[in-house]
């Protein structure tokens, strides 16, 4: 009796170990601890490089890129490939990354 006590305490402690999913205070998912180093500097100036306030464009996208750790390719759009990136909101709640 004891040892099927045991396992299903086991069973339930794995389960709540692996519900919880990370978030930031914004409700943005936070970036996996096993994600790659980026270099934000180089994945941002190649994200601005078309767009016409290039020192604003670099500030916001290195801010986002500091907490996502990820910049979608391309100039523009691809959020898809980095949700973090595109979920990030400013406070009157339109999107702060470019």
């Amino acid at each position: 009796m004891t040892v099927a006590s045991l396992f299903l305490f086991y069973l339930l402690l794995l389960h709540f170990a692996q519900a919880e999913e990370p978030m930031s205070f914004d409700g943005a998912p936070s970036p996996s601890p096993m994600a790659q180093p980026i270099d934000c500097g180089v994945a941002c100036e190649g994200r601005c490089r078309l767009s016409k306030r290039k020192n604003l464009c670099k500030r916001s996208c290195g801010s986002c890129c500091a907490r996502c750790l990820c910049v979608p390719p391309g100039t523009a759009g691809n959020h898809q490939a980095c949700p973090c990136y595109a979920n990030l909101r400013t406070h009157n709640n339109v999107p702060k990354c470019p």
